[in-house]
């Protein structure tokens, strides 16, 4: 299974900074390490131009790559700018293109990183520059490779940059899961949102994916589903409200993998958020996600229409 990376992109966020960007390098070599399965690493290429323009305004694409983003621009992204946050983001999309590529040829494969759901078209957000999903699935499409493609957001904030990029595609179908009384404050409608209660654990949140996975998968017929397992409804994040454990959060994955499996659709996972304060717990749920994915790799047969 072809795994995409991108953290010798560093992200030059200040000491203190609560996003984990470690948590990259940690994971890559964590997987590396391991003898189970056979993982083969590749940098993410650099995404062009020309797809990014496929989601994004082309003043803020300019704005973006030439550091004339605003204060208030740059504290709404989380980040403040500079070219080697530019080359990252670039970087991620270009991961996610590839991974959504090659399981389109080989059932499943993994970006790294990726998942940067806030981005809309003409802003970023939540420290999301650029939007890879909607990049990949707008790329994918416009260029005649899928029509049907399924976007399964499960990370706790809801994909509202993906949702507005996305809502006048109607080929492309969005489904986010997330805590309801989180970031973002004022929600992006999907083509299905299920929002959930603060507190929720294991068996509420599960019995609700399962529903949405099971409608997301009737509506949207995908060719392709591209899947943000995000690590932050764990019980422990500091951003993330729900009370998952790391067992939900696995069985979490493999309900979306068997649906994917039963209907033989390759299947894109990116990472997407995860914040809890020991970075080794955000490691292993990601962990977890991609050595269950690369189990879907030996049974997919590219038999679906």
């Amino acid at each position: 299974m072809k795994a995409l990376y991108c953290d010798t992109f560093p992200l030059p966020v200040p000491s203190r900074h609560r996003f984990p960007q470690d948590k990259y390098s940690r994971l890559r070599e964590r997987l590396s390490a391991q003898s189970v399965v056979k993982l083969e690493f590749i940098e993410s290429p650099r995404i062009a131009l020309a797809d990014v323009e496929l989601a994004h305004d082309p003043a803020y694409i300019t704005r973006a790559i030439h550091g004339q983003l605003s204060a208030e621009e740059q504290r709404l992204l989380g980040f403040p700018w500079s070219t080697s946050l530019v080359e990252r983001a670039l970087h991620s999309a270009g991961g996610t293109l590839a991974a959504c590529r090659a399981a389109i040829d080989e059932g499943v494969a993994v970006n790294l990183a990726g998942g940067t759901h806030h981005a809309k078209a003409r802003s970023g957000a939540g420290y999301c520059l650029f939007n890879d999903v909607a990049i990949a699935a707008l790329t994918l499409s416009c260029r005649g490779d899928l029509q049907r493609i399924l976007i399964v957001d499960a990370d706790v904030h809801q994909g509202d940059g993906t949702a507005e990029i996305l809502g006048d595609y109607p080929r492309l179908y969005t489904f986010s899961i997330h805590a309801d009384g989180n970031f973002p404050l004022n929600k992006v409608t999907s083509n299905l949102d299920i929002a959930i209660p603060d507190g929720m654990d294991d068996i509420g949140y599960l019995r609700n994916f399962r529903d949405g996975v099971s409608r997301a998968f009737l509506a949207a017929r995908p060719q392709l589903v591209i899947y943000l397992a995000g690590a932050d409804p764990y019980k422990e994040d500091r951003l993330g409200r729900l009370n998952l454990s790391k067992h939900g959060l696995r069985s979490r994955d493999a309900l979306l993998i068997d649906r994917c499996r039963r209907g033989q659709v390759p299947l894109a996972v990116v990472m997407a958020g995860g914040y809890a304060p020991n970075v080794d717990d955000i490691v292993d749920i990601h962990y977890q996600t991609v050595m269950l994915a690369s189990e879907y790799a030996g049974c997919f047969t590219h038999s679906q229409t």
